[in-house]
């Protein structure tokens, strides 16, 4: 606990004082890692209270505060924490090289559960900023990246889980509103729309593993103090619910976009670039169809051709990239809602 908190009496009295103080603390940090955090902390919070009957919230608020944190330190450890990870998730480059000179470590504030979410940081080591590239090498350099492979894996994919998605959604919502005069309408209502929370999730985790963008990695709390109707009440009346229902949706539209734009300029790139290869053992001149008419090209085309399928490539990539941020921005939108 800080001294501020000692003197001051700014420690919160109620778990709900509490949330909103991290939140406030939180409050130009990524969503995604807001509501792990508030997950994480109302989840500690309330198994402390339930194991202690008779206290009162404030009570147990004060004992765990030395060994969780205050807001404001725990909101301190997810910010650090969240550099720390991403640090090491980023692919090295060779241009960004490590000097000697170590930045002291700072001791995390907290105990034990607030140590358990730093993850044990290694002291952050400055950098030497990487030198100014050229137009030409960010242009090919994006055959380095890791997430250009990852967005044109997504986007291959998205036809297949947008139609999941869609199928899903449109299956659940017609099973559960023919069936809801019918007792069995009830659960199977309720069973939809806990799966779709549980897909959004998953959903999310290929988002942040393929395109690179900070999804949620718990779900939203469910308070177990209030009863199961109240539960499945918040359930239906919670926006992002339907949002979620929205996005999955939109999925099958864009998965065709997506699928469609990816083979469609792979393909056309790797026949130009395969060209000069064909030539070599086609028993003609190779010739291609335009406009349903066989035209056919002389043999120092081919070379041409190639370079041309080697741009349209590289143009593909960046394309893919582009793609992957804009859809997860998108997902960020309507997946995640604090």
């Amino acid at each position: 606990m800080n001294e501020q908190n000692r003197a001051g009496g700014g420690l919160p009295t109620t778990i709900g004082e509490y949330l909103a103080q991290l939140r406030a603390a939180l409050h130009d940090a990524d969503p995604a890692m807001v509501q792990d955090a508030l997950y994480d902390a109302e989840e500690y919070l309330r198994s402390e209270l339930a194991a202690q009957p008779g206290r009162s919230e404030a009570e147990v608020i004060a004992d765990v505060a030395g060994s969780y944190g205050a807001p404001e330190e725990v909101a301190e450890i997810y910010r650090e924490t969240e550099i720390t990870v991403n640090r090491a998730l980023r692919t090295p480059s060779a241009s960004v090289r490590p000097i000697a000179r170590v930045v002291p470590a700072q001791v995390a504030p907290g105990g034990a559960a607030a140590a358990a979410a730093a993850g044990g940081d290694a002291p952050p080591t400055d950098r030497v900023p990487p030198p100014h590239r050229s137009a030409l090498a960010r242009f090919f350099g994006v055959a380095l990246e890791p997430r250009t492979y990852g967005a044109l894996f997504y986007m291959l994919l998205s036809l297949a889980t947008g139609i999941f998605f869609f199928t899903w959604v449109i299956t659940g919502l017609s099973m559960s509103l023919g069936l809801i005069v019918l007792i069995i309408g009830i659960p199977m209502t309720v069973l939809f729309f806990g799966s779709v929370r549980g897909l959004a999730l998953l959903e999310g985790r290929l988002i942040e593993a393929l395109l690179g963008e900070r999804m949620p990695r718990r779900p939203r709390y469910a308070d177990r103090s209030r009863s199961w109707l109240q539960r499945i009440g918040d359930m239906f009346t919670d926006g992002r619910t339907w949002l979620t229902m929205l996005y999955f949706m939109l999925m099958l539209p864009l998965g065709i976009i997506y699928f469609t734009i990816a083979v469609t300029l792979l393909t056309v790139a790797l026949v130009f670039i395969w060209a000069p290869v064909a030539s070599m053992f086609a028993l003609g001149a190779p010739s291609l169809y335009f406009e349903s008419e066989l035209v056919v090209l002389p043999l120092w085309a081919t070379p041409a051709l190639a370079v041309l399928g080697v741009v349209i490539l590289f143009c593909t990539m960046h394309l893919a990239r582009f793609i992957g941020h804009l859809h997860g921005q998108m997902a960020k939108h309507l997946l995640v809602r604090l």
